[in-house]
């Protein structure tokens, strides 16, 4: 008995305990934000002309039988890099397919790659889901070797000898209440040194630290992606960005 008592003891003190967080808000947008889409057309972006375009005072993105994206395909925000930043939007999408927003990322533009706008590098993935983990906000290692970096709900860091999970901050029922199914969501990256967080609708939805040397990223390109395969849509307006190092 008194032996049994002493393994569960040790299991409690030995196994780290994560335990859901209160909700947090995003921070209040700073006054400084910009406005890097006009509304009107694609000025400052760069994108498979067959594929993107202004419809409504919105960046539309699409692809069908007729015209298909040669493997995953972006477009690219011209006009700088991000190392610390604010970046704010709204998107939606249908469900066929999935989407993403790129961060800190790298125009890949070699004689190996598929299309002249493949990009690599962090990217906050968008689905028009909510059953976990197939949803919007994780972060996908575009082009890269980690795959899912950090999943929504997660306050996690990446270490030398992997990821680490420190805490929890939404559950799969919240999510199905915050996200809005086939309409308009609000997304805010916030990226600080080697942190970034993920907010959907105001709410924090995941808090990442990469703290692996030879592949986290600190600077990089903005882009909007449209994902290869079955055809899809998928729409971006209010992109807005903060630049607190620049």
């Amino acid at each position: 008995m008194i032996r049994n008592l002493l393994s569960i003891a040790f299991c409690l003190v030995c196994t780290p305990i994560i335990l859901a967080q209160q909700p947090q808000k995003a921070p209040i947008e700073s006054a400084g934000m910009k406005s890097i889409f006009n509304g009107k057309d694609l000025s400052g972006w760069d994108g498979d002309p067959r594929l993107w375009s202004v419809r409504d005072g919105v960046i539309h993105g699409e692809t069908t039988p007729e015209n298909a994206a040669a493997g995953n395909t972006f477009i690219l925000w011209k006009d700088g890099t991000v190392k610390d930043f604010d970046l704010r939007l709204s998107f939606r999408c249908n469900a066929t397919n999935n989407s993403g927003i790129q961060y800190r990322s790298k125009h890949i533009v070699d004689d190996k790659v598929k299309n002249k706008w493949v990009v690599r590098g962090y990217q906050h993935e968008l689905r028009n889901e909510v059953d976990f983990p197939n949803i919007s906000g994780f972060i996908y290692d575009e082009g890269g070797k980690r795959g899912r970096i950090c999943l929504v709900g997660e306050k996690a860091s990446w270490e030398a000898d992997g990821k680490k999970v420190t805490g929890s901050l939404i559950e799969p029922e919240e999510f199905k209440k915050l996200f809005k199914l086939d309409d308009w969501n609000d997304v805010v990256i916030i990226g600080k040194g080697n942190n970034v967080k993920h907010y959907l609708n105001d709410r924090l939805i995941l808090d990442f630290t990469d703290n692996e040397p030879n592949l986290a990223l600190n600077e990089g390109i903005v882009a909007l992606q449209l994902h290869a395969g079955k055809p899809m849509w998928v729409e971006f307006k209010n992109i807005r960005l903060f630049q607190t190092n620049h």
